[in-house]
């Protein structure tokens, strides 16, 4: 279901990231920073998760691309992000940020409204409720879990292209969707991603690790090829721990093995990619 001149591109930047093994600079949260650090190291990237405000800037200045991640979220760390996207923008290091809690708080709302519009980040990965809600619709979440009544389908996913794609465009950024069907969007291009398995949402970070992964991927290429390449990475690689799999406990320590010895050809021959 990947054509072949967009599996060439995704491929072209596999190998490009596994050659220059790029610094990835993560300001992410302490639920699941072991878990993206050892995806970024799978990938064949490097990660340096330093988040003191005070050393940020210059470790940011030496990265090749910034992961932001706004889960459990401390004021410190809002205030590392802040410098380091600074630098990232002034730089032109590649951002991505995980909108985590965005419609669950007004505060990240808040925080969110200056961070796009001041620094512009290049990839705005979340959850339909989180992604909406960053768009300026009005929707609430009890968590951080989208709401079950907004996940995208093949029903409903051109409404939300109607809303998503000129949202996309003009902010000049990919949105990447994360959830059962995963959508992503730079308001040319839209793609729809049916990797994945049920399990993913049975051990807590995957939504992290996927942040983190298309940060790992950034500096091979356009944003856009490295959330996609990242989403079917983790799909599949979510599709073969599953076939092994006991329970969470061993499908999570299968899944790192599963993106680390992922071939070319299992992405060609299992990836589930539509563009629309």
């Amino acid at each position: 279901m990947i054509t072949h001149k967009l599996a060439q591109e995704l491929l072209e930047m596999r190998q490009s990231v596994r050659k220059s093994s790029p610094l990835i600079h993560c300001i992410t949260n302490p639920i699941s920073i072991n878990d993206c650090a050892n995806m970024i190291l799978a990938l064949g990237s490097r990660p340096i998760m330093a988040e003191h405000p005070e050393e940020v800037e210059e470790i940011t200045a030496m990265a090749n691309a910034l992961c932001l991640n706004l889960g459990s979220i401390t004021r410190d760390r809002l205030l590392a992000m802040g410098i380091s996207a600074t630098v990232a923008r002034d730089q032109g290091i590649p951002v991505i940020i995980d909108l985590v809690g965005a419609a669950c708080s007004t505060m990240r709302k808040n925080f969110l409204r200056e961070f796009i519009d001041k620094i512009k980040p290049n990839v705005l990965k979340g959850n339909i409720t989180e992604i909406l809600s960053t768009c300026g619709i009005e929707c609430h979440s009890s968590g951080v879990e989208a709401n079950r009544s907004q996940l995208i389908d093949e029903h409903n996913v051109g409404d939300y292209a109607k809303i998503l794609v000129p949202w996309a465009k003009a902010h000049s950024a990919v949105l990447l969707v994360s959830g059962p069907i995963d959508f992503i969007t730079d308001g040319e291009a839209s793609y729809m991603v049916h990797n994945g398995v049920p399990m993913l949402g049975n051990i807590t970070g995957t939504g992290c690790m996927l942040n983190a992964m298309t940060a790992a991927l950034l500096p091979g290429g356009k944003p856009m090829t490295a959330a996609l390449l990242a989403t079917i990475l983790l799909g599949i690689a979510g599709e073969k721990a599953a076939r092994s799999s006991d329970g969470p406990g061993t499908f999570h320590m299968k899944l790192f093995d599963e993106v680390f010895n992922l071939g070319d050809g299992d992405i060609i021959a299992m990836g589930k990619c539509v563009k629309l």
